[in-house]
């Protein structure tokens, strides 16, 4: 080999590549860390309603590791997200020496089953709500779709100016909704919205104009519903 020029230079070039790229990573090395580079700022976009602002700063002065070039950001975002009442965090560097948080919250829609809350997007998440909120029962995944029936019945109990406060999903998928003024509207399985729709055509005309109140409404009939004053007690029958 010490004989043959040619391998020798490619050799040296080698070498040579080789300690400018030890050279240039130490210098870069050197450089990232230099205390210039040091985080001093974690900017919020938005000021939070609902998250805890002391609860933010213990993020900020416990997880966050690194520099502005080293500090990790996917495990920054996923430290915040921990947080009680975040749904979803963005974070950016911002040059030289900041971070900048976007931070989404949970917007409370309803409570979930014994333990939970359901947000504006059918999510399930943990967090104390002191607002009154209507109460969403059913197993567990279904949540958005309760919303979103939730939502449908709403809509068609506007007329009336009623509001649902409790809608529970059976495990049969049988619905059931509890109003504002404590009635309860047995749906069953089969074409709920056909049977609300049926039971808002006609409370108007006869249910509404009862001399005594109607606590519960059973609308599982093809051709109609039955209606109870107060002190029936409903008995677990069909799921239809």
């Amino acid at each position: 080999m010490w004989d043959k020029p040619d391998t020798l230079r490619q050799l040296a070039n080698a070498l040579f590549g080789i300690s400018l790229l030890l050279v240039l990573y130490g210098a870069l090395h050197y450089v990232l860390r230099r205390p210039e580079f040091s985080l001093r700022a974690v900017q919020l976009i938005a000021a939070p309603y609902r998250v805890d602002t002391a609860k933010i700063e213990a993020v900020v002065r416990n997880e966050l590791r690194g520099n502005f070039f080293t500090v990790d950001l996917e495990s920054t975002q996923h430290a915040f997200e921990r947080l009680p009442w975040v749904r979803k965090v963005s974070v950016r560097r911002h040059f030289p020496w900041s971070l900048e948080v976007d931070m989404e919250e949970h917007v409370a829609l309803a409570k979930w089953n014994e333990a939970g809350l359901v947000n504006t997007h059918g999510e399930v998440f943990m967090a104390e709500a002191a607002q009154v909120l209507p109460k969403f029962i059913g197993q567990p995944g279904a949540a958005a779709e309760v919303t979103q029936m939730y939502r449908e019945f709403g809509e068609q109990l506007a007329p009336l100016k009623q509001e649902v406060t409790q809608i529970s999903l059976s495990p049969r998928h049988a619905w059931q909704l509890r109003l504002g003024n404590g009635m309860v509207l047995e749906l069953g399985r089969e074409q709920p919205q056909q049977r609300l729709a049926r039971f808002v055509a006609v409370y108007p005309y006869s249910l509404a104009s009862m001399r005594h109140p109607v606590n519960y409404v059973d609308l599982r009939y093809h051709n109609g519903f039955a209606a109870y004053l107060p002190g029936y007690t409903p008995e677990k029958k069909k799921q239809g």
